[in-house]
C-alpha cells in the first residue's frame, strides 16, 4: 500500500506554540481529575509490566499472582488491565490469570528496536498469539522512520497486524521521544494507525526517551483527525517513565481534553507501567505507602 499518499489525506499537526498551550490548559485543570474515581480508573486502564532481563517463570508466575490478588488484598480496588510480559512468558501468564477478567499483552516484533528481520518478527508475534496473548505490543522502526522510509515501515506494521489476526488488540509503539518535532510524532501515529493499529504506544520504556505531555497531545490530534475522518476510535497507550499519580492524572486530563470521555475506558486509554506507578495509585486510593508490586 502506498502510505506516503495516504498521509496526505490529514490535516498538518498544530505547531509547537499550539501543543504547548494544550499541554499548559491540561496542567491549569488537573485539579478536577485528583480524585479517587480517577485513581481508581487508571489503575484499571493498566498494563502492568514485567519486562526485565532477569524475568523468570517464577518471576512471572508470582508477579501475575500478585496483579490477580489485587482485589482481594485492596477491596474495591479493580483489577489492571493486562498483564504485559515477554512472549516467551504469555503461557504462564495465561494460566495465571485464568478466571479473571485480566487480559494478556505481549511485547513482540523484535521489541525493543525491531531491528529483526521480519520473517523473525512475524514468528515471534504469531507465537505470543498462539501461547494466548489477548493483546501484542509491536515497535515501529525508528530508523525507517527517521529516514522517511514510510511505505517499508507501515508495510510492514501491516504484515504483523495481519500475523496478529482481528481478534487481537494491536498496539504500536512510535518511541515518540526519538523523533524531533510534533509533525513527526503525528505523521508515525497515523502511519500506526493506517496500518491497523488499535492503540498507538508513545514508548517502549527501553530507551532514554519515554512518554511526554507534548507528544500525548500530537498522538491524540492524530487519533482525533482518523476519527473525524473515518469514524473509527483508536486508542493510545502511554508508556514510559510515566511514575507518580501527578504524571497519570495530566495524561487523563489531555486525553479528555483532547478527545473527550469517550476515550476514558480501557478499551480506548491505557497506562503501560510497572510497580512505581501501579504502587503510587494503590496509595492513592488506600492511604499510607503501598510497595505490594
Amino acid at each position: 500500500m502506498d502510505y506516503s499518499v495516504l498521509l496526505q489525506k490529514y490535516a498538518p499537526v498544530a505547531s509547537d506554540s499550539l501543543v504547548e498551550s494544550v499541554v499548559a490548559k491540561a496542567r491549569a485543570e488537573m485539579d478536577r481529575n485528583r480524585n479517587e474515581e480517577v485513581y481508581r480508573f487508571c489503575f484499571s486502564a493498566l498494563d502492568l509490566t514485567t519486562l526485565s532481563g532477569s524475568d523468570s517463570v517464577r518471576s512471572v508466575a508470582e508477579f501475575v499472582k500478585k496483579a490477580v490478588d489485587v482485589p482481594v488484598r485492596f477491596p474495591g480496588m479493580p483489577n489492571v488491565a493486562t498483564v504485559c510480559v515477554y512472549p516467551s512468558f504469555v503461557d504462564i501468564a495465561g494460566l495465571g490469570v485464568e478466571g479473571t477478567n485480566i487480559g494478556v499483552t505481549s511485547v513482540a516484533g523484535g521489541f525493543p528496536a525491531a531491528q529483526t528481520y521480519l520473517e523473525v518478527k512475524m514468528l515471534e508475534v504469531a507465537m505470543a498469539v498462539e501461547n494466548g496473548a489477548d493483546e501484542i505490543d509491536v515497535v515501529m522502526n525508528a530508523g525507517e522512520m527517521v529516514e522517511g522510509e514510510f511505505d517499508r515501515l507501515a508495510n510492514d506494521l501491516e504484515l504483523l497486524c495481519r500475523e496478529a489476526g482481528q481478534e487481537v488488540t494491536f498496539k504500536v509503539i512510535i518511541e515518540s521521544g526519538m523523533l524531533e518535532t510534533p509533525e513527526d510524532v503525528y505523521r508515525a501515529s497515523m502511519l500506526a494507525i493506517l496500518s491497523g493499529a488499535d492503540f498507538v504506544k508513545t514508548s517502549t520504556g527501553k530507551s532514554a526517551y519515554g512518554a511526554t505531555p507534548k507528544s500525548a497531545m500530537v498522538i491524540c490530534n492524530a487519533i482525533k483527525d482518523y476519527y473525524l475522518q473515518t469514524g473509527i476510535n483508536v486508542g493510545i497507550k502511554l508508556a514510559g517513565g510515566i511514575r507518580t499519580v501527578d504524571d497519570a492524572v495530566l495524561y487523563y486530563t489531555i486525553v479528555e481534553n483532547m478527545l473527550g470521555r469517550e476515550w476514558l475506558t480501557p478499551s480506548l486509554f491505557r497506562f503501560g507501567a510497572s510497580a512505581p506507578l501501579a504502587n503510587a495509585l494503590l496509595s492513592a486510593v488506600t492511604g499510607g505507602t503501598q510497595s505490594y508490586f
